[in-house]
């Protein structure tokens, strides 16, 4: 059994997992939800621009969002983030200093606000077109009945899409450690793996990736819960109801219709 000794020292040793816990804790996992969270924020609202403007009736508007979109996502993340921190490396250093960490934030909402808006737009055109029908029936303009009506009821059906495009990013933060990151600024992915190679064992990367599970499992379930709720609705059970009463009421009712006939 010498391969499993091998294993369970190379991949699950305690003692290198205990160690780099609170670099994990202290440094990895808040900069990985700083990265996410901000990278997040500010996909959707450039997402809903780029979905608002490909519903537009312009195309002078589709047409540069068609092209943002197939941009984004047909380059793989590694290339958009390596394009961003190192081609703008000189332009950041004079606004936000030395760090990286800004251009890795941009970089993941561009990538993130292509998906994004696909959802919207996705979410907007399933909305019945007799909600916009209503609205300017009732006198309302175009932009006001999307604003107030349509593209509520479009972010509602695709909560549980958002919350999936999270996951991906919360993942895709694990790629900015390219850009050569600042010790305070290190992600869960960097922690790892410095760890690693310190301490030639990998059980420090299977705790990062630990803690990617305790983040994106509980997310994914519920994603499931709250799709399962929006497709199902809110159904209360109601008891059955006996047929009897309608019966009797018909059995009284019987002999003035007779007498009524006669």
């Amino acid at each position: 059994m010498d391969w499993l000794n091998t294993i369970s020292r190379m991949f699950f040793d305690l003692d290198a997992m205990v160690e780099v816990l609170p670099q994990l804790l202290g440094v990895g996992l808040l900069n990985t939800l700083i990265i996410s969270i901000a990278a997040t924020i500010l996909g959707v609202v450039m997402g809903m621009v780029v979905a608002v403007m490909g519903i537009s009736r312009s195309k002078w508007l589709r047409i540069p969002a068609r092209i943002y979109t197939d941009l984004f996502r047909g380059l793989p993340a590694i290339l958009t983030i390596l394009l961003i921190g190192q081609g703008f490396a000189r332009l950041s250093q004079s606004v936000f200093g030395p760090s990286p960490y800004p251009l890795g934030i941009i970089a993941l909402s561009l990538i993130a606000s292509a998906y994004i808006g696909e959802i919207f737009r996705a979410g907007i055109q399933s909305v019945d077109k007799g909600q916009g029908e209503a609205c300017r029936a009732l006198g309302m303009s175009y932009s006001k009945s999307m604003a107030l009506v349509v593209v509520p009821q479009g972010i509602r059906r695709v909560l549980p899409a958002l919350v999936n495009q999270f996951i991906a990013i919360v993942k895709d933060s694990s790629l900015v450690y390219f850009l050569g990151l600042l010790v305070s600024e290190r992600e869960l992915f960097r922690v790892g793996q410095d760890a690693a190679v310190l301490s030639g064992n990998l059980s420090p990367l299977v705790m990062a990736g630990i803690f990617y599970l305790i983040i994106t499992v509980p997310l994914t379930h519920l994603v499931n819960y709250f799709d399962n709720k929006f497709r199902t609705g809110r159904r209360r059970p109601t008891a059955p109801t006996s047929g009897l009463k309608e019966v009797k009421e018909l059995d009284a009712a019987s002999p003035l219709i007779t007498g009524s006939n006669t």
